[in-house]
């Protein structure tokens, strides 16, 4: 790759690529990875992108779908499908495939070499001055990638960048300090420079000054004084310290920033007397505890628990028998209501009947609203034509291989855009998302009734509305907490993902997105869907399930040094390999550690939902150190009087506990 410009590099952020239109067919684009850099000259401020590989073959670079909105959307090349192998079929799972991104295959050297320029320059590369800069479009949030478009004062438009690895924000708030940019009055994602800034140098000057205090120039730049200065320590003691050259870390300090504000609490620190460093030490959460699952919860084992009335008797043990073993499937569809919130768990057999005859009405209410849509109306409704296309598009791909949507005319595929139509009615902010046929097709499979479908499928978005609006604040949340979790069960694991620019967790993207229904198989994920929807044994089980994933392919990350991409692949083609009653009895072996260690860290406690829980078996009084109150799962599941699939597939004989420990979920 060649060098970049002489200067100050002010930004830099790789994985911005160039959806150029030179694919093998009409409907694709090809992906060409760069690394985007803002440089500070001695008179001048420059924008600089070119490709990370100047010798890329084109013939072998992935392409997306022209139409794609997606985040994670991918298609392949003719040739990459072929190379496939019969063992993934061609289907829309593949196109979620996080899988080399930026990998491209090089070839030789030569004179004719069309991918570069006679001085050695890709063809694709692009330099300017600020000063020549005109205007910035931003795309609309919420609709995939994020890109951006420069348009230069003499109508230049260069090539759009679309940022896979990030946010586009960064780079707007550092072209900010040099040049004004205004919303323009015609398209508000269009931004236009309206004068340029000087540069305070004098002021850098001063923080640069050694009398200033480390504290500031902290202040200035995080990024470079923590990588330089302050090389963190994750073994017990002392380990090795891991200093870094500020001038090759690849992540902007704006990220760095954000990631040194999620640093979690409760790590004890010892300050050394080399001044300048800091020495974390790990918490030892003790050996993770033996797990093993039960039968799912029979027919009969659901009615002894109900009263004459149709009332349930117990509810926190009902949940406690799901969450250990999940439901047969004859009683999913009665359970699952109960679960997601559509049927209240003390509401009796007849008020449920009732409820079920007002949300009938109400749901053909709504969905008469958008039949009643004529041709002409539509036409002036930009947002609904938009949220029609998207659905006939997903829904003509999701889950086509399961009986229950495949074929042509499925009476299934029309139920599925029916409901998601609908549900644009009922929430016309958010209206549709691309995912969110994901999260309806295995209700609706289970359900097999378009209106309790639909009602459960609201319950469903309401716990995960966050992830689909505009901003996602519930995806970069979630990815912050799971940092959290991550950092405390494993602080080597993490740091060795941070050495490969993988500390982002940016690969659990989809997992948590669509709450891992791409990773398990259809049965599969009916099974775990409900085993998380008990709420049990603690808050936020779904990133323990992560952290339990990531736990089992440590070994395999670190043994091999995988790098950035490698770890995206790896993981990417866990789909449908992973032993989905392993990774609960794992997940929940985590679980029972966290909750009865005593210095657990009070934002991992947060995460858990455990700051106001019940006593610890380890302790009389029923509080830790710090004054928290921490619950602990192990008795609670020794009170479920059934038999138990031990680990090693044998029977054990029920145990009954007169007295049981009630649970609330978080």
């Amino acid at each position: 790759m060649a060098a970049p410009p002489s200067g100050k590099v002010v930004y830099e952020q790789e994985g911005v690529f160039i959806h150029s239109s030179c694919g093998k067919n009409d409907d694709q684009d090809s992906l060409i990875a760069g690394i985007l850099r803002v440089i500070e000259k001695e008179n001048e401020v420059v924008v600089d992108w070119r490709p990370l590989d100047e010798t890329l073959d084109t013939s072998n670079i992935l392409c997306a779908g022209k139409d794609s909105s997606s985040v994670v959307e991918w298609t392949q090349t003719p040739k990459e499908k072929c190379s496939r192998g019969a063992d993934r079929p061609s289907s829309y799972e593949a196109e979620w495939d996080m899988v080399t991104t930026v990998s491209f295959k090089k070839k030789p050297h030569s004179n004719g070499d069309a991918t570069t320029h006679s001085n050695g320059e890709s063809k694709w590369s692009f330099l300017f001055s600020l000063t020549d800069l005109k205007s910035i479009k931003q795309n609309k949030e919420g609709m995939g990638w994020s890109y951006l478009v420069f348009c230069l004062k003499d109508d230049v438009k260069l090539p759009a960048l679309h940022f896979h690895h990030g946010d586009s924000k960064p780079l707007i708030k550092c072209l900010e300090k040099h040049v004004v940019l205004i919303e323009s009055p015609h398209d508000e994602r269009v931004l236009l420079v309206k004068t340029q800034k000087s540069l305070s140098q004098s002021f850098e000057n001063l923080f640069d000054e050694p009398s200033y205090g480390l504290l500031q120039k902290w202040k200035k730049d995080p990024y470079i004084v923590t990588m330089g200065k302050f090389s963190k320590v994750t073994n017990y003691i002392v380990g090795s310290l891991r200093s870094s050259d500020p001038s090759n870390q690849r992540r902007p300090p704006s990220e760095m920033a954000d990631f040194l504000n999620d640093t979690i609490p409760g790590l004890k620190i010892n300050q050394q007397e080399e001044p300048g460093f800091e020495v974390i030490t790990r918490i030892d959460l003790g050996k993770q505890p033996e797990v093993s699952r039960r039968e799912p919860v029979s027919a009969e084992e659901w009615a002894k628990n109900m009263d004459s009335e149709g009332r349930i008797l117990d509810v926190d043990y009902i949940k406690r028998l799901i969450f250990k073993g999940g439901l047969c499937h004859t009683l999913r569809k009665e359970a699952w209501k109960f679960l997601l919130g559509y049927f209240p768990w003390n509401s009796s057999k007849e008020e449920r009947a009732n409820l079920q005859k007002r949300k009938t009405d109400e749901y053909f209410r709504m969905k008469l609203q958008w039949k009643s849509v004529s041709e002409e109306q539509e036409k002036r409704n930009s947002r609904l034509r938009d949220y029609r296309s998207l659905i006939e598009k997903d829904v003509n791909r999701t889950d086509r291989t399961n009986k229950f949507y495949e074929g042509e005319d499925n009476p299934g595929l029309i139920l599925l855009h029916d409901i998601l139509m609908t549900y644009c009615m009922y929430d016309f902010d958010l209206g549709y998302v691309q995912g969110m046929s994901d999260l309806l097709s295995p209700v609706l499979y289970v359900m097999e009734n378009e209106v309790d479908a639909f009602w459960c499928f609201v319950s469903y978005m309401d716990q995960m509305h966050q992830n689909f609006e505009e901003q996602m604040q519930g995806m970069k949340t979630q990815l912050i907490q799971l940092s959290h979790l991550l950092r405390l069960l494993d602080s080597g694991f993490c740091s060795y993902l941070e050495s490969q620019d993988s500390g982002y967790l940016y690969f659990c993207f989809r997992w948590l997105l669509i709450r891992f229904k791409r990773e398990f198989s259809f049965q599969d994920i009916l099974r775990l869907w409900e085993v998380m929807w008990t709420e049990l044994p603690c808050q936020n089980f779904h990133l323990l399930l992560c952290c339990a994933i990531l736990e089992s392919e440590k070994q395999q990350i670190m043994d091999k040094h995988y790098g950035f991409n490698e770890i995206l692949k790896h993981i990417n083609e866990l789909s449908m390999k992973i032993d989905v009653e392993v990774i609960l009895c794992k997940a929940e072996a985590i679980s029972m550690q966290m909750m009865n260690c005593k210095e657990l860290p009070q934002t991992v406690s947060e995460i858990l939902g455990m700051e106001n829980s019940s006593v610890t078996p380890d302790s009389d009084t029923g509080e830790d150190e710090s004054g928290a109150e921490l619950s602990c799962p192990t008795s609670l599941y020794q009170s479920i009087s059934t038999p138990v699939i031990a680990a090693n597939g044998t029977r054990d004989g029920a145990q009954q506990v007169a007295e049981t420990q009630s649970l609330t979920p978080a």
